[in-house]
C-alpha cells in the first residue's frame, strides 16, 4: 500500500445515563480521494474510524491500534471538533511509527496550519482544500522522494522551516470527478448515502466556516450528473435514502425544478433530505421535491431578530423565514429550523425575538435546533473579534458542533469524562488554534440565554437535540 487514509469525521455523542448516539455517514471527501488516487495507480488502504466499536475509542492508544501496520504515508481527515484529538495523539503515533509520513487533511486544520505544525512536530504535511488534483501530486513526490515545493495546497517542513505553497485552482467542472470509491463498503452500516451537489456558497454569513473555505465561490454539479449518480447508487448498491449535506444544492427554484423533473422520470423508490435557504425555494419547487421523495428539508434561520440577521449578513428577513417555513411545513413531511444563539452583540431583546419565533415555528410542528455559536478560525466573526482574550472555556457547555465524544451530555450541558481530562487541558492551552470550544462572556451573555431556552423547553432531555450533520428520522 502507498497510503493509509483514515476518515475521522464522525458523530459520536455519549450521555450521562450511559446511552450512546452515533450515526455513520459515508465519508465523501476521503472516498473521492480513494477513487482519484486509484485511477492514478496508487494503492490506498482506507479505514473509517466511525466503524470502530466501543465507548473508549478516543484515546491515543485506541487510535494507534486502529492504525496498526500503516502504509508509508498516513493521511488523516478530520473536522474541527476532532482536530484536538488528532493533534494530541500525533506524538503517540510518531513514537509507534517513526518512519511514516503523517499528513493532515479535511477542514479541521484550515487557517491554523502553521500554528498547528509549530506546536505538533509530529505532523509532516497539512493539506488544505480540494485534493483530487493536488493529493496525487503529493503522493508522487513522497513516493519518489521528490521536492514538495511544486505541490499546491500544502504546508510542509523543509530545512527546519514550515513552508506554505500557493493554492491550486478550484475544480469548476464537478461533473468531471469520478464517483467516490465504494468498493468493500457495507452500506448497511451507514445512515444514508451522502450526496455532493455543490462545493462552496456565495453568501457572506459571518458565523459560517464553510463559505470562506471555498472563497465564497460555489461550483455546482449538473442536475443530470446528480440524478445519474442516484440512479446508479440505487440500482447498483440498493441505496434508498440520499442526504444532500452541502449548503448550495438548492441554489434556485428553477434548478430544483429541473432536478425534480429528471428524478421523476426515473421512478426510483427512494427518499432524500436537503438543506436550503428560505429565499431559494418557492411553493412549486417545494412541492416538486416532496413529490419526488424529499421527506425532510432543513433551513438555517439563525435569528428571529432582523437586527441580528443584518449584523451577521444572513441576507434574509424574519418575515421571509416565517412565511417560507410555514409553507414548507404544509408541503413536507418534516421541516427543521436551525437557530444560532450566543452572539456577543445579541441583546436579550434580540434573543427574545428569536425565542418567540422558535416557539411559533415549534407550534407549526417544525423541529427546532438551537446551536450555541461556534467561533471557528475561518469565520469572519472570529476574525473580527477585537479582543480574543474574551474567549472563555466553559467545562459544562460546549457548542453542539464541537461535541466530540470525549464528554457526556445531559441536554445541552456536558460533563467532561475524566479519562480525557488531558486532552481538554491541551485544548485550553491552545485557545488560539481551537477557538471553537470557547465562548464570549459566559456569565452575562451565554448563561442567561441558555436559561431562557431551557425555560421554554428547547433543550429537553427527552427530545432528540442533534446537530446539523445528524439526520434524525422524521
Amino acid at each position: 500500500m502507498d497510503l493509509t487514509l483514515v476518515n475521522l469525521n464522525m458523530l459520536y455523542v455519549k450521555y450521562l445515563d450511559g446511552s450512546l448516539r452515533r450515526q455513520n455517514h459515508l465519508p465523501l471527501g476521503p472516498l473521492y480521494l480513494v477513487s482519484v488516487l486509484t485511477e492514478k495507480g496508487f494503492a490506498v488502504d482506507f479505514r473509517d474510524y466511525q466503524l470502530l466499536e466501543g465507548d473508549a475509542i478516543f484515546t491515543p492508544e485506541a487510535f494507534c491500534d486502529f492504525l496498526a501496520d500503516p502504509a508509508p504515508v498516513v493521511g488523516i481527515s478530520c473536522m474541527a471538533n476532532l482536530m484536538p484529538f488528532v493533534a494530541y495523539a500525533m506524538p503517540f503515533l510518531r513514537e509507534r511509527y517513526p518512519d511514516r509520513v503523517f499528513v493532515i487533511g479535511g477542514v479541521g486544520a484550515i487557517d491554523i496550519e502553521r500554528e498547528l505544525m509549530e506546536r505538533v512536530p509530529s505532523i509532516d504535511v497539512i493539506h488544505r482544500g480540494e485534493g483530487e488534483r493536488s493529493v496525487p501530486l503529493l503522493m508522487a513526490a513522497l513516493r519518489g522522494g521528490g521536492p514538495l515545493a511544486d505541490v499546491p495546497n500544502i504546508f510542509y517542513r523543509e530545512s527546519g522551516a514550515i513552508r506554505g505553497n500557493p493554492p491550486a485552482e478550484r475544480i469548476a467542472e464537478l461533473d468531471s470527478l469520478p464517483l467516490p470509491s465504494y468498493d468493500g463498503l457495507d452500506f448497511k452500516r451507514y445512515a444514508g448515502h451522502n450526496m455532493l451537489g455543490s462545493r462552496g456558497c456565495p453568501y457572506q454569513c459571518t458565523f459560517c466556516s464553510i463559505a470562506p473555505i471555498w472563497g465564497w465561490r460555489p461550483h455546482l454539479r449538473s442536475v443530470e450528473n446528480i440524478v445519474g449518480e442516484m440512479v446508479h447508487m440505487h440500482r447498483e448498491y440498493g441505496v434508498r435514502q440520499f442526504l444532500f449535506q452541502d449548503e448550495f444544492f438548492i441554489s434556485s427554484p428553477e434548478r430544483t425544478m429541473r432536478f425534480a423533473r429528471l428524478l421523476a422520470k426515473e421512478k426510483l423508490d427512494i427518499t432524500y433530505k436537503a438543506f436550503a435557504r428560505v429565499d431559494l425555494v418557492d411553493r412549486d419547487s417545494l412541492q416538486a421535491m416532496a413529490d419526488t421523495g424529499c421527506v425532510e428539508i432543513r433551513f438555517g434561520i439563525e435569528s428571529g431578530s432582523d437586527r441580528i440577521l443584518d449584523m451577521i449578513r444572513k441576507d434574509i428577513t424574519s418575515q421571509t423565514a416565517v412565511e417560507t417555513v410555514a409553507l414548507a411545513k404544509r408541503i413536507m413531511r418534516s421541516v427543521d429550523a436551525f437557530f444560532v444563539w450566543g452572539f456577543p452583540f445579541e441583546t436579550m431583546k434580540d434573543f427574545s425575538e428569536s425565542v418567540f419565533q422558535m416557539i411559533a415555528m415549534r407550534g407549526m410542528g417544525v423541529h427546532i435546533l438551537p446551536s450555541l455559536l461556534t467561533y471557528l478560525p475561518q469565520t469572519r466573526l472570529y476574525r473580527d473579534l477585537a479582543d480574543r482574550s474574551l474567549l472563555e472555556f466553559c467545562p459544562f457547555l460546549l457548542p453542539e458542533f464541537m461535541i466530540c465524544g470525549m464528554e457526556r451530555r445531559v441536554s445541552v450541558r456536558v460533563d467532561i469524562d475524566g479519562r480525557y481530562g488531558g486532552l481538554f487541558d491541551f485544548i485550553v492551552a491552545n485557545k488560539d488554534i481551537f477557538p471553537g470550544f470557547f465562548q464570549v462572556d459566559v456569565e452575562n451573555n451565554v448563561l442567561p440565554k441558555l436559561a431562557m431556552l431551557e425555560e421554554f423547553e428547547f433543550y429537553r432531555t427527552d427530545e432528540d437535540q442533534c446537530c446539523g450533520a445528524h439526520s434524525p428520522e422524521p
